[in-house]
């Protein structure tokens, strides 16, 4: 058995404009500059209340990143409801993970960011209900990069770290990846540059979700 841990935004959903236009409001609403798309394209992955303080060019999370970090929380729901600002999946994810779905060899998990709530929310907007096996949130664990994501899911799978591969679209996943002891791929269409995602320690690059299919099939050979 093999285990394969999925990142959320930006390697299975494109979810930008959804978390920047909150967060962009957030800062407004705490009386900062709106932050470029940039900024916040940079922090996700990371824990909420990190990735706040940490455009903020904070060294550690303090007292105002928490109540941004709260506010945030309660904006979210709202601006999700608008038009325009879904978490729509990436083209091809769809038939990807049907596919392997489907693989009696494969146990599939989700690493993510995102708060509980969050994954729960894209889990039961594209039917992905009974898709992951073990998944881990920012409620769960320490923030990315730290390896806890990864090693609790094997823990729970039963699945060593050397027979486990993280995919996701941030640096911050191929540096979790590689703290844990398992597999780092990197994905071309998310929001960290390929040559990012070679620097951060990606073993593999995707340049369409079907790629992911062969890379397995190959990988195990």
């Amino acid at each position: 058995m093999r285990l394969v841990l999925f990142d959320c935004d930006g390697t299975l959903v494109d979810s930008v404009n959804l978390i920047h236009e909150v967060m962009a409001r957030t800062f407004v609403d705490f009386g900062f500059a709106r932050p470029d798309i940039a900024q916040t394209k940079a922090i996700i992955g990371l824990t909420l209340d990190i990735a706040i303080a940490r455009m903020q060019g904070k060294p550690h999370v303090d007292d105002e990143a928490l109540a941004m970090t709260a506010h945030y929380k309660a904006a979210y729901t709202g601006v999700r409801a608008e038009p325009g600002f879904q978490e729509p999946l990436f083209p091809g994810i769809a038939a990807m993970m049907a596919r392997l779905e489907r693989q009696d060899d494969l146990i599939l998990g989700a690493v993510t960011g995102k708060s509980r709530r969050g994954l729960d929310l894209i889990r039961a907007a594209h039917g992905f209900d009974r898709t992951f096996f073990v998944s881990r949130t920012a409620d769960d664990c320490p923030s990315k990069p730290h390896p806890a994501m990864v090693t609790e899911c094997c823990s729970e799978a039963g699945v060593d770290a050397v027979r486990t591969v993280v995919i996701g679209d941030a640096v911050y996943d191929m540096q979790m990846a590689k703290a844990a002891g398992a597999k780092a791929i990197g994905v071309s269409w998310g929001y960290a540059t390929v040559p990012e995602l070679v620097e951060a320690g990606a073993d593999h690059i995707l340049r369409t979700p079907a790629d992911l299919l062969e890379w397995l099939e190959i990988s195990d050979a």
